[in-house]
């Protein structure tokens, strides 16, 4: 992963983009901070956050990063697009829409990958919607599970979580199987490990490459961070 907080710091207009999403972010309303028990403390500030974010994933290889993940896209694109997201979160459904497109149009230049970020203290429904959506993507349907979830949040619950999968054909004795399974516990507690070495504040949160991108950023600023970062990747690329 390329250390692109250092290399685009020379943009203005982007960092004050990024800086003033990451500000909205802080000022999210309350029910969407990470519940105290997952985090040791906020940064100190937008930049010595970014800082945390970018030394957690350029210490890592993208192979450990991604896991095993649900992902769209290229699998070898060298732009990776992380989400953190809680599928009870009503901001996380609102950039779910969002970004389906931005992430059509770059079908071929990114890979999108999602990661569980359950906010369990404040959102009952957080947990068990994840553990389902895991179940789904053991049968490769976990985006179609994905966006059945997002559509009907303001039914979580077990009725869905199974009307869903039966709509879907899904061998139902096996998602059942898989969503109680140690299996699913473990998978979202792995990107649970990772959101709170990253230091993430709330959901939804978007990290592309290293950069940091909370979920109060507007849709055009992905569009002017990939280009970015797209340049700047092409510009090191020329002989």
């Amino acid at each position: 992963m390329e250390k692109l907080w250092t290399r685009l710091r020379g943009s203005k207009p982007l960092l004050w983009g990024i800086v003033g999403a990451l500000i909205v972010g802080i000022l999210i309303p309350v029910v969407l901070l990470v519940p105290r028990r997952h985090q040791a403390g906020a940064p100190d500030s937008p930049e010595a956050h970014q800082a945390i974010v970018t030394k957690v994933i350029t210490s890592m290889d993208r192979a450990s990063l991604i896991g095993a993940s649900p992902t769209k896209g290229n699998p070898n694109a060298a732009i990776v697009l992380f989400k953190f997201s809680d599928f009870q979160c009503p901001y996380c459904a609102l950039a779910a829409a969002n970004m389906k497109g931005f992430v059509a149009n770059h079908d071929s230049d990114i890979l999108y990958v999602y990661k569980n970020f359950p906010l369990t203290q404040i959102h009952p429904e957080a947990l068990p919607a994840a553990k389902a959506a895991w179940a789904a993507g053991q049968q490769g349907q976990f985006w179609l599970y994905h966006d059945g979830l997002f559509a009907n949040q303001n039914r979580l619950g077990e009725d869905l979580y199974v009307e869903l999968a039966e709509a879907m054909g899904l061998d139902m004795e096996q998602f059942n199987r898989d969503r109680a399974s140690a299996a699913a516990a473990a998978a979202v507690q792995q990107d649970l490990a990772l959101a709170q070495r990253l230091q993430l504040q709330g959901t939804p949160s978007f990290i592309m490459n290293d950069l940091l991108i909370p979920g109060g950023a507007p849709p055009q600023l992905f569009e002017e961070i990939f280009t970015q970062i797209n340049d700047l990747i092409k510009n090191q690329s020329k002989p």
